[in-house]
This record gives structure tokens, sequence and C-alpha cells, in this order.
């Protein structure tokens, strides 16, 4: 396909905004197919997570950052929204970035419904999300034969006007869990997992900055998960809970016990 938005509107061509999963941050784990869209793209509306040499591959392309970070300014969705359909009337090849995966907590139903209803073309295009990254940076699958056999994505998060989660009751339901966006609120994780009735003593272990050549882990049980306040975790992190981490071969962050990782 030739580059450049006047090329498709003097040949017909309607454009296209594609969803493209950006992984989990180091910029070789990009898809073959995503890297080729980048390439192709006219615009790109970029995450805040996403690493700098990612965005770089859409050399010929507007750029644009609208990340979400917690505590920080953000982009209003509803206003990418509609960047995204006012690009789409102006470009061939419109690309949404996202960190991870578009379809895990990327917001990628709000965008898509917003294409729907103005009738563009749009395409999804996958990407690796931290869960797996931690995972195979721990060395560790999220399932076990014989002790862990289900898994469950969560995140503690509630937006402005949507109704209460009820993350921790399918945490508690579930051999694994990966919890997203949760490292600031591990006070609140903790107490609420404790309520549900999930033991103090599970296994936890904190990854933070997966697939990055500056990533840490910690070990812990979930009793102590607060602690991972002393850590002054900066990047995107994941916690990881189930008895199948308690074997886990990284730091761990004995009770009463100053924190201390590499």
């Amino acid at each position: 396909m030739t580059h450049g938005s006047s090329f498709q509107r003097q040949a017909g061509i309607q454009a296209k905004v594609f969803l493209v999963g950006a992984g989990p941050g180091a910029p070789d784990l990009l898809t073959i197919r995503a890297a080729e869209i980048l390439k192709r793209a006219d615009i790109v509306f970029y995450d805040a997570l996403v690493h700098p040499e990612t965005i770089a591959l859409a050399a010929n392309a507007e750029r644009i950052a609208v990340g979400k970070r917690c505590g920080r300014h953000s982009t209003a969705q509803r206003f990418i929204n509609k960047r995204l359909v006012d690009a789409a009337r102006k470009y061939g090849v419109v690309v949404r970035l996202k960190g991870g995966d578009p379809m895990l907590f990327g917001r990628a139903h709000e965008e898509l419904e917003a294409l729907r209803a103005a009738g563009i073309e749009h395409e999804v295009v996958p990407g690796v999300t931290a869960a797996l990254a931690a995972s195979a940076e721990l060395g560790m699958s999220l399932t076990r034969r014989g002790i862990a056999r289900s898994v469950a994505f969560l995140t503690p998060r509630v937006g402005k006007g949507e109704r209460p989660n009820e993350w921790a009751r399918a945490a508690r339901s579930a051999d694994t869990s990966v919890i997203y966006m949760g490292a600031g609120e591990a006070q609140s994780i903790t107490s609420t997992l404790l309520a549900q009735g999930m033991s103090a003593s599970t296994p936890v272990v904190v990854i933070e900055n997966a697939s990055l050549p500056d990533i840490r882990q910690v070990k812990l049980v979930l009793r102590d998960l607060p602690r991972v306040a002393e850590l002054g975790l900066r990047g995107p992190a994941v916690i990881l809970l189930g008895e199948i981490y308690a074997d886990a071969d990284v730091e761990s962050i004995a009770p009463h016990s100053a924190a201390r990782i590499a």
C-alpha cells in the first residue's frame, strides 16, 4: 500500500484506523504487523508508556501524545475518540498506539464504538500484554498442572460514574491473579482481598518495567503488599498473586525489614 493520505484520497480508498498494541515496553516485542503499520502511518496517537523507539518507527507520521498516567494530566477519552474520527476524515492511515494489548484495560471498546458510529473502517492489532511479559521475565507460567488452572486479569480502578468493580471476588476465585494498575493502591487491595477471605500468606510477586532493562521484581506475601510503597515504583507494575508463586526465585521483602532491590 502506497504511503500518504493524498494517494488514498485520489484513489478513492477509504481511510482506516488501526488500534495497535505496542506491547509491554521493549520495542523488539512489537509484532511484525504492528511495525509495518507504524511505518505506513500518516498520524499516530500514542500512550504515555509507549517506548520512544517504538514511536520512532512512524518516521513519516504526525505523532501526538494522548497518554494517561495515574495522578498526571491526561487527555479525556471522549476527546481521543473525536480526534480519531476527525483524523480518519483527513488522513489515510491513522494509528492509535496503546501500551500492551488494546483489548485489555485499554479502553478500546469506547474507541471502536466511536469509529463504528462514524462509519470508519478499523482494525485491531494485538500486542503482548504486561502479564505475559512479567511471567516470561519471572520464568514462571501463569498456569501449572495441578496447582493453577485458572487466571484472572484484574484492575481495582473504577472510572468516574462507573458502577462498583467486583475485581476482588474474581481474584478470590481464580488460582492465579494479575492485578494491573494497582501498585499505588496496595493498601486498599490488601484490605479488600483479606476481607474477601484470601489468605494473608498468599504469595505475591510485584514486577515493575517488565521486558525493559530496568526491570525490578520482588516477592512477598499478601499481608505485606502495602510495603511496595518502599520500592518507590515509577514505571508500570503488575501484581501477581497465587500459590504458584511460592517458589518464585526473586528477592523477597521480609516482614519488618527494609526493602532492598538491585
